[in-house]
């Protein structure tokens, strides 16, 4: 709706009309109805909002609230938070500056999680622990700042974290590519890696881009604004 550009699934964000024609985002890209594509960052879904494109798009009148790019934000955030108490069940997690500089010494370390209302000199300490045990390879560890530490302490059930180190795992690669997912929404802020968690990542571990159906096409320029499709190539409307 704002740029026409075609992109994979990962890079997009879908919405559907829920009751009474409120425009409402399907972040699992599973609810029914046909719906709208764009862009995953807040600017685009102002925008959208802004310049009234859901009606447009939808091809009828629709109600969609002044503040959604806000509310998606909302919404991406505690499915982070969700999923990183998914990780600490998992027993992936280590808090603690003792445990998390042993975790790091071991080498097991996928991800490096910091409050973002902490101090720099924590943060200097453990960077410096994660260049002696990685040398230049530390640039490929993963550093989240997105979450306050009231945030962590809830996601948790801790009190006062301000540093946590992610152990290898599944559940810590999910959480990660939710944060990704974030962070590209606040354009980029949150998050700093070498490391690409997006669809090309995916497509790597075999999965797909988005884990998608490969199987259905994109829709041809020109054609019907709206989709329910979850297709590779999905227009941005």
């Amino acid at each position: 709706m704002v740029t026409r550009a075609v992109r994979p699934p990962a890079e997009m964000l879908r919405f559907v009309l829920g009751p009474d024609d409120e425009v409402v985002p399907d972040l699992k890209r599973n609810l029914p109805g046909r719906g709208v594509w764009v862009t995953a960052d807040a600017a685009s879904v102002a925008t959208a909002v802004e310049r009234q494109l859901f009606t447009r798009s939808f091809k009828t009148k629709v109600r969609a609230s002044s503040t959604l790019a806000q509310e998606v934000d909302q919404l991406l955030e505690r499915q982070a938070l969700q999923s990183m108490s998914i990780v600490n069940k998992a027993g992936l997690v280590v808090t603690g500056a003792a445990k998390v500089e042993k975790a790091i010494a071991a080498g097991h370390i996928a991800a490096m999680v910091h409050a973002s209302d902490g101090g720099p000199d924590g943060v200097r300490k453990i960077g410096q622990a994660l260049t002696r045990q990685y040398g230049t390879e530390a640039g490929s560890i993963r550093r989240i700042n997105l979450f306050a530490s009231s945030q962590l302490d809830l996601a948790l059930g801790r009190s006062n974290v301000i540093h946590a180190a992610l152990k290898k795992g599944a559940a810590s690669e999910a959480f990660l590519e939710r944060c990704q997912r974030l962070a590209l929404y606040r354009r980029g802020k949150g998050l700093e890696s070498s490391v690409h968690l997006g669809a090309d990542d995916r497509n790597q571990r075999g999965g797909g881009p988005d884990h998608c159906q490969e199987d259905q096409p994109e829709q041809p320029s020109g054609s019907d604004d709206t989709t329910s499709g979850r297709g590779p190539g999905i227009k941005n409307l």
